[in-house]
C-alpha cells in the first residue's frame, strides 16, 4: 500500500509490515494452509440452528481420487466428524463392476450402495425403497403424513468445482434414487440445457448405466482395432 507523508510533500512512501503487523498476525487452520478444507462454506453447512437442540446435522459427503471414489454419511462434533456410512468404487468388483470404477456410472453405484447402507443401518430400508430403475428422471423421497420421516442430508462437494456434468452430481443422483431425501435441482446433471432449461433424460439415464462409455468403445473397435 502507498500513502501520503507529510513530510515529504507529495512523494509517496511504501508502507513496510512493521512488527506490530507480526506480532498480531494468526497463521490460518492447518487444513486450510494444506489447501483441504473451504472453512467458509464447512462453517455453514456445519452450523445447526439452536432451537433444535444438539440435533446432528448430516452431511452427504463426495470424493474423488485418481482410482477411487468415496461417499460418506457425516455429522459433526465438538470432538471431531462421525462417519456413520460409507461406500467406496473399490467395493464395486464385490457386485459386478470390475472396470471403470471412477466414472460417471461407477460414482452412480457408489452413492446409490452408500444411501441404501445408510437406510439399513436406520431400519428403513424397508419403508424408503427409494427408484427402483435408474430411469433419470427428477425423484426426490417424499415425506410420508404420519411415522418416521426419510433421512435427510445435504450434498458436502468439498473443493470441487460445482460444474455441469461433474461426476459428484451422480453420486448425488445414486442417494437419491436410494431413498435418501437430498435437497437438489437438476441444472447440474448431465444432458441439462442451459437455453432452453430442460433436462434431457434420456442422456442423463445412458450416463448413468454406463451408455457413453459402451459408444465410445464400439467407436474404438471400428477405429483402431490393436487400441481397442
Amino acid at each position: 500500500d502507498l500513502q501520503k507523508s507529510s513530510t515529504a510533500g507529495m512523494t509517496y512512501v511504501k508502507v513496510q509490515k512493521n512488527k506490530a503487523y507480526f506480532k498480531r498476525y494468526q497463521v490460518q487452520f492447518r487444513r486450510r494452509r494444506e489447501g483441504k478444507t473451504d472453512y467458509y462454506s464447512r462453517r455453514r453447512m456445519v452450523s445447526q440452528d439452536k432451537t433444535k437442540y444438539n440435533t446432528p446435522k448430516y452431511r452427504f459427503v463426495v470424493r474423488h481420487t485418481n482410482k477411487d471414489v468415496v461417499c460418506q454419511i457425516v455429522s459433526s462434533t465438538i470432538k471431531g466428524d462421525m462417519v456413520h456410512a460409507a461406500a467406496y468404487a473399490h467395493e464395486l468388483p464385490c457386485y459386478g463392476v470390475h472396470l471403470g470404477l471412477t466414472n460417471y456410472a461407477s460414482t452412480y453405484c457408489v452413492g446409490l450402495l452408500c444411501g441404501r447402507r445408510m437406510l439399513q443401518k436406520l431400519g428403513l430400508d424397508g419403508k424408503f425403497e427409494g427408484q427402483k430403475e435408474a430411469s433419470g428422471q427428477y425423484f426426490l423421497q417424499e415425506e410420508p403424513v404420519e411415522g418416521r420421516r426419510p433421512f435427510k442430508a445435504f450434498l458436502d462437494v468439498g473443493l470441487k468445482r460445482t460444474s455441469t456434468g461433474a461426476r459428484m452430481f451422480a453420486a448425488l443422483k445414486g442417494a437419491v434414487d436410494a431413498g435418501l431425501h437430498i435437497p437438489y435441482s437438476e441444472t447440474r446433471f448431465v444432458g441439462y440445457n442451459a437455453t432452453s432449461q430442460s433436462l434431457d433424460k434420456d442422456s442423463l439415464r445412458k450416463y448413468l448405466l454406463g451408455g457413453h462409455v459402451a459408444e465410445y468403445m464400439e467407436s474404438l473397435e471400428e477405429e483402431d482395432e490393436e487400441a481397442y
